[in-house]
């Protein structure tokens, strides 16, 4: 065990590679903060964390300022302590996104650090319980896209070995029913098709939308209402047979607690990102275990792939490269599958070079 000495923020943005739409917003960028941690022993530990477009140098800034001096000097090992009083100390801005994707990068960095000083992948230092996930695509099923280029995207995804592909949902409820079965009707009953509507929905239309969704065979229906209308998907999971996905908009293990106890999702989709790190993503994986409900992560693929690996409820990670620009190697896919790396750490080969040549002007930041 060592004190941490140094650590490093700095913020990359980056591009989608390709148009990404979906029933409320343009996905433009993926502001990725991101943080090196240094101990006595010349150990470092990297992490990071994303937002869509909106919010990056607020977050560098709670980094910069609460965040990372906060840790100078504390045992590098003591992940969970660490965890707890940064959560204490920004209590005045929790439960929020700011705060949330800030410990995000900083919990993602602590794990890898002990994960290399220990020489082990993260899937095995957080669980082992999985060699492999199957993988869904969400890259080609985006909303401004016309229904060919959808059945043609599903139809290369199943070629490929993957077992299931993502559409998003919110045109006209005719036009969604038409574009889901002309999927459906292209690659077969054994195929997966997932359904996402971005909070889009009041409860009477995601009851209506439901129905029209039940005899097309669809895996979930991800996000139908606002994140925190709770009651809202209560009442949504009593009046249809689809799985109800919920998550990605979650910024607390606390809030999965009430929608587990409340019966009101039937699919976890909990994110490492945006649920404050690793360290609350295993809380909400194993509550999650406890209700015998699957996990399926939002994004961050190349990081999940590990956690999913880790606990045993994990059913799917979400294919959506993003971090080709700033690593080396790619996530290892086999069969459709996703495998996790079995290299010391997160598992992510960082291009360090490349890191430092796409950095945001002005996010350098060193505190010792």
């Amino acid at each position: 065990m060592a004190k941490i000495t140094r650590v490093e923020l700095l913020m990359v943005d980056l591009k989608p590679k390709v148009k990404r739409v979906d029933a409320i917003q343009s996905f433009v960028s993926q502001e990725t903060p991101m943080v090196r941690i240094t101990d006595a022993d010349g150990a470092v530990g990297v992490g990071y964390s994303y937002t869509i477009g909106t919010g990056g140098m607020s977050v560098m800034k709670l980094l910069e300022l609460t965040l990372a001096p906060a840790i100078i000097g504390r045992d590098a090992y003591d992940i969970e302590k660490i965890w707890r009083d940064l959560l204490f100390l920004t209590h005045a801005t929790t439960v929020g996104a700011i705060t949330a994707i800030a410990m995000a990068a900083i919990d993602t960095a602590l794990w890898d650090l002990k994960a290399k000083k220990l020489g082990l992948p993260l899937h095995i230092l957080a669980g082992g319980a999985q060699k492999e996930i199957p993988l869904y695509t969400t890259e080609g099923g985006w909303l401004h896209l016309e229904q060919s280029a959808l059945v043609e995207d599903a139809l290369r995804a199943k070629a490929d070995g993957f077992a299931g592909a993502k559409l998003k949902v919110g045109r006209p409820i005719h036009e969604d029913v038409r574009r889901i079965a002309a999927v459906r009707e292209a690659v077969g009953p054994g195929f997966e098709i997932f359904t996402d509507a971005n909070q889009a929905f009041a409860v009477d239309e995601a009851i209506r939308r439901a129905r029209a969704y039940e005899p097309l065979d669809i895996g979930w229906l991800e996000e139908p209402l606002p994140a925190d209308d709770i009651e809202g998907h209560k009442r949504l999971v009593e009046h249809t047979s689809l799985p109800i996905a919920v998550g990605e908009s979650l910024y607390s293990h606390l809030h999965f607690r009430e929608y587990l106890e409340r019966h009101a999702c039937s699919i976890v989709q909990v994110d490492v990102g945006r649920i404050g790190g690793i360290t609350p993503w295993l809380k909400v994986a194993h509550m999650a275990e406890c209700f015998n409900i699957a996990v399926c992560p939002h994004f961050l693929m190349e990081l999940h792939v590990s956690l999913c690996a880790a606990v045993p409820n994990a059913r799917w990670v979400e294919y959506i490269p993003q971090l080709d620009d700033l690593t080396s190697a790619r996530m290892t896919i086999r069969d459709g599958k996703a495998i996790p790396s079995d290299a010391p750490g997160l598992g992510i080969a960082w291009d360090f070079e490349a890191i430092d040549r796409l950095a945001v002007e002005g996010s350098r930041v060193s505190i010792s």
